[in-house]
């Protein structure tokens, strides 16, 4: 009978420093990981650059049980979400249905707006229209031509000079706040409502599709690029706080991005001042610079100021710098000058739309941080760039337009790069 409870009493013992053992196991793992969200597109991805994205959507992304704050993300719009410029997709819809409204001055659309372009714009769409009604473009050749000129070449349809004066090249571009100006007059519903008309034609346009404005050639289609829809979609998945910053008219832009998923709390775009309710030509400020005529735009340092003035509330002149680690996005992505600054803000991932534009892509290929990744177009890319990027000469515009050295944080300056994904 002793031994007989001596091995009852073993078995318990066992029993119980088994359990023990095992839930010190189960605590000492913690829950099971939540498994990540995955892309599904790997067709477009050049190289490796899909399972870097995957990586970083796992080291960021809530799966990774982190905790903390969510993630952001932020996006460009024209031709790195979609194919092609939103904004000229407008226009043109606009010009060939008689939606641009005459202005009472054309010199008073916009500050830099010169005396040659203004004359050349009333003598080529007259004075018979009352200010305020539409104007005739869709049969008017010579008018819907010389505002194509003055807005894509900034030249008149005679040469001439068509937009003047001094402006910060890292904040602004004139033929940029024109275009939004051409918008006045209309509510920002009313011109959302024109955004989806063009949407609804350039989608439904073969690829490849051209139409003719005025006497002008202009691209007839735009797509939605299927990798980035299906990045987005993984992102939100993984619950990334995602953003589009457009350097677009953001009525233009709320009629687009429901297409990614993105609503209209997270769509930035160019804001212009309405009044009465109806757009005007003045346009918001960001940071420490108040209402403008457009003297800030989400455009290059603009587009940081946006991010940081919307996303992590900060104000003033300090939403114009870089901010720490915990208060910028963790991934953007961006095709052009434009976007340079906003896109090498972000702290765990980079993706530059290989344009060949030389100051994003002498600091895509510098890859500084080794978290850069350079993708081709998705539809019809670019060619390989035949010179190296002058990074080390000419690879940084200067506020006041000139070029300059491309350099690093630490100020030594990046050597010309050769392009290689194309």
């Amino acid at each position: 009978m002793l031994n007989k409870r001596r091995w009852l009493a073993a078995g318990t013992a066992l029993a119980v420093v088994g359990g023990g053992v095992a839930a010190a196991q189960t605590a000492m793992a913690g829950p099971a990981p939540r498994k990540c969200p995955t892309l599904q597109v790997s067709k477009g991805w050049y190289g490796d650059n899909k399972a870097k994205l995957q990586k970083m959507i796992n080291e960021r992304g809530s799966c990774s049980g982190a905790g903390g704050a969510r993630p952001v993300a932020t996006f460009d719009w024209d031709n790195t979400v979609v194919k092609n410029d939103i904004s000229d997709a407008t226009l043109a819809w606009m010009l060939r249905h008689d939606k641009v409204l005459r202005p009472a001055s054309w010199k008073a659309t916009n500050k830099w707006l010169t005396e040659d372009a203004a004359r050349a714009l009333t003598k080529a769409c007259g004075t018979a229209v009352p200010a305020g009604r539409p104007l005739p473009t869709s049969t008017d050749t010579g008018c819907t031509d010389e505002i194509l000129d003055i807005y894509q070449d900034e030249k008149t349809s005679t040469g001439k000079t068509a937009f003047a004066g001094e402006w910060n090249h890292r904040r602004t571009v004139p033929s940029y706040v024109w275009i939004t100006q051409l918008f006045a007059g209309h509510s920002p519903a009313k011109l959302t409502e024109y955004a989806r008309a063009a949407r609804a034609q350039n989608l439904a346009a073969p690829v490849g599709t051209q139409q003719k404005v005025g006497t002008h050639t202009m691209e007839g289609y735009v797509r939605y690029y299927a990798q980035q829809r299906d990045l987005i979609r993984t992102l939100k998945k993984a619950d990334f706080d995602v953003y589009i910053v457009s350097a677009s008219s953001e009525p233009l832009v709320r009629a687009w991005a429901p297409g990614v998923g993105i609503d209209r709390a997270h769509t930035i775009g160019i804001r212009n001042l309405v009044r009465d309710g109806r757009l005007t030509t003045g346009v918001q400020g960001c940071g420490d610079v108040k209402d403008t005529n457009g003297e800030v735009l989400t455009y290059m340092d603009g587009k940081r100021c946006w991010i940081n003035q919307e996303i992590y509330h900060v104000k003033g002149a300090k939403a114009w710098q870089q901010q720490d680690p915990a208060h910028r996005p963790a991934f953007a992505a961006g095709d052009a000058e434009t976007d340079v600054t906003f896109v090498g803000d972000a702290t765990s991932g980079h993706l530059a739309i290989n344009r060949n534009k030389a100051e994003l892509m002498c600091r895509a290929y510098d890859n500084g941080d080794h978290r850069w990744l350079v993708n081709p177009m998705f539809i019809a890319p670019k060619k390989k760039q035949a010179d190296p990027y002058p990074c080390a000469s000419e690879g940084y515009t200067r506020p006041d337009g000139t070029l300059a050295p491309a350099r690093r944080p630490d100020g030594s300056v990046i050597p010309d790069q050769k392009d290689t994904v194309y």
